[in-house]
């Protein structure tokens, strides 16, 4: 198994970034967080401090959470990042925000490894921007980030046998399971997830059964641990409608939106973040 990284750099420090950080700062890493501004660095480190004392409280993390965060740094400029082995790019679905983001870091750190947390967006488009697209990987982790057993490595044509291995061996030092796939559109997990997700929106649209119905039929009949409309609710509506578009920019029709998940995505209705989706989740 390979051992932690000394140091990681996590671009972006909302739920994904800061499970991500906390992931690694639980490994022993030095995690170096880039936020936009103070604030938000704030806010970043409240995220990490909350998981790891659920970690603590589910005995799940041995030291105290105040000792780990002291491996915890923020800052609001990538051109402040020190020299680190991995930075982990996990800024929102906007290719060319990425794009700016990676080659930045890329300049600050230029031998790190970098790699990006995107769920679908093609690594060899993300990469074609950056001096050296070897250096460059999909690392695609899910929500929430310190119990998700999966990590997806996704490799482009350009990437490095080597950086391909070490990115495999931090995934399984971080006690997670890596799948290695092939760079293309929706990679493996959003692909077959977004399909599922589409289709439970439109057996709701046409009224084949209600949303606790659909989901109880996929957590019972075939053991999933929550149902796909659940799951939507959880990644977010708008997210989903993204990459479902982005899908079908890619591979046509079948990754059609429903109505149902663009009105709901208009009138604010985007999961648990907003306390609404397919499911209430104000209570």
């Amino acid at each position: 198994m390979s051992s932690a990284p000394e140091a990681v750099g996590v671009v972006g420090g909302g739920r994904m970034g800061a499970g991500i950080a906390q992931v690694f700062l639980m490994l022993g890493s030095r995690v170096v967080v880039v936020e936009s501004d103070a604030g938000a660095g704030e806010a970043a480190v409240g995220r990490v401090r909350e998981g790891l004392e659920g970690a603590r409280e589910r005995g799940k993390l041995d030291d105290e959470p105040a000792g780990v965060l002291e491996r915890l740094q923020v800052v609001t400029a990538v051109d402040q990042l020190p020299a680190a082995g991995l930075v982990v790019e996990a800024v929102p679905e906007d290719p060319a925000l990425k794009v700016d983001v990676l080659t930045r870091v890329e300049a600050a750190v230029p031998e790190a490894v970098l790699a990006s947390n995107t769920s679908s967006l093609s690594i060899a488009e993300l990469g074609s921007a950056l001096q050296k697209p070897a250096n460059f990987v999909g690392m695609h982790f899910f929500n929430p980030v310190p119990a998700s057993k999966l990590v997806e490595v996704v490799v482009a044509a350009s990437t490095a046998e080597d950086v391909r291995e070490a990115v495999r061996g931090w995934a399984r030092a971080l006690g997670k399971t890596d799948v290695v796939v092939r760079d293309s559109p929706g990679f493996a997990t959003s692909r077959l997830g977004v399909a599922l997700g589409l289709e439970a929106i439109r057996m709701l649209e046409e009224g084949v059964a209600d949303a606790a119905a659909i989901d109880a039929a996929m957590e019972l009949g075939y053991r999933h641990p929550m149902g796909p409309l659940q799951l939507t609710d959880l990644v977010g509506l708008d997210v989903r409608l993204a990459v479902a578009d982005y899908l079908r920019e890619h591979l046509g029709e079948r990754f059609a939106a429903p109505e149902l998940l663009r009105s709901k995505v208009a009138a604010g209705e985007l999961g648990r973040k907003s306390g609404r989706g397919f499911h209430d989740w104000s209570r």
